[in-house]
């Protein structure tokens, strides 16, 4: 197949792509670098021997993704392209809006007057906004408890809208949860931009000297140990199930959302333990107060994606603690090295 991947650059993107190419597949690359780097894609070509098809470019620009879906013959696109801070979407919610939710809307545009109607959209639990009840299943409620969780749920709702309206549209909305981890080569991996919002850079980067300690928010919870517990999935795992769903777009009607996760949870002094034993010395951790909004346990039902997508993730804990690792150490700041 020939795919549109927009933000193949990305964390998640470049994994993907080289799973994408590993099987045989033709990728055409969108991306306007706010959150990535070129050397990304460099490497993604020089680790698995093929090219990319490259193209700079903004999803707010609609005349450059028509231009490129007229001409391209997509079979397919996987969406990845979009701002992800939470805590910069409460801060700038017109950002997201406009980048997520307005560029989405041009990409649908653009494949729809191309006559593509196959897409791949990255999701994310956070759709699900304060479960209830683990483990988290595709049928519960969705709500948003902040304007990145807001786009994302606009999106699907656009999705599902437009294959409602017009037949032909084969569209998976995969929602995954904690992605961590490297390419076992150690070659590309997690390059957030500033301090990280997720637990698992902050904790490498820490372990390379960039950050004096892990703060770890909240050690009363009602959990095993007291931390907060959520479903950390290795990212070749993540992109391996996107390789699937490209694969069986065709098993989609209309848009339907997948989940992505282990199906079981590791609180964060087991996070911290597994990187550590990684690592080879004790990565030195804080413990503070709570933080308004954040959950006590939060896990996958994966059933659905084993049955849709006949995946399932095999990677455990030490295993990305041990690649993600090897990518911080080879990578100490990260492309910018």
């Amino acid at each position: 197949m020939r795919i549109l991947v927009t933000g193949a650059a990305g964390y998640i993107g470049s994994h993907t792509v080289v799973e994408l190419l590993s099987a045989g597949h033709e990728v055409v690359s969108f991306d306007n670098y706010s959150n990535s780097s070129p050397e990304a894609l460099a490497r993604v070509q020089k680790l698995t021997g093929k090219t990319v098809g490259v193209v700079e470019g903004d999803l707010r620009d609609f005349a450059a993704l028509e231009l490129l879906l007229e001409r391209g013959s997509m079979d397919a696109v996987i969406h990845f392209a979009g701002l992800k801070a939470v805590g910069e979407s409460v801060e700038k919610p017109l950002l997201y809006y406009d980048n997520n939710v307005a560029g989405t809307v041009n990409l649908l545009r653009a494949m729809q007057k191309a006559g593509c109607q196959n897409l791949v959209f990255s999701s994310s639990a956070t759709v699900y906004g304060e479960a209830e009840k683990n483990p988290i299943l595709e049928s519960f409620p969705l709500s948003a408890l902040n304007p990145y969780g807001a786009s994302k749920l606009v999106i699907e709702e656009m999705c599902r809208d437009l294959a409602k309206s017009e037949d032909g549209w084969q569209i998976a909305l995969l929602r995954y949860f904690n992605p961590v981890g490297a390419h076992e080569s150690g070659e590309i991996g997690e390059d957030p931009i500033g301090i990280p919002n997720n637990l698992m850079p902050f904790v490498m980067q820490t372990a390379v000297g960039r950050h004096e300690t892990v703060n770890v928010y909240g050690d009363d919870y009602p959990t095993p140990d007291g931390t907060g517990v959520r479903d950390y999935i290795h990212v070749v795992d993540l992109a391996k199930a996107h390789v699937a769903a490209v694969e069986r777009i065709d098993l989609f009607s209309g848009a339907e959302a997948v989940n992505l996760g282990t199906g079981h949870g590791s609180s964060v002094l087991e996070v911290m333990a597994a990187a550590s034993k990684a690592v080879g010395k004790e990565i030195p951790h804080t413990i503070g107060p709570r933080r308004d909004g954040d959950s006590a346990a939060v896990w996958a039902d994966p059933t659905l994606a084993k049955e849709k997508l006949g995946w399932v993730a095999e990677r455990d804990l030490d295993a990305m603690c041990r690649d993600h690792w090897l990518w911080q150490s080879k990578n100490p700041d990260g492309f910018r090295d």
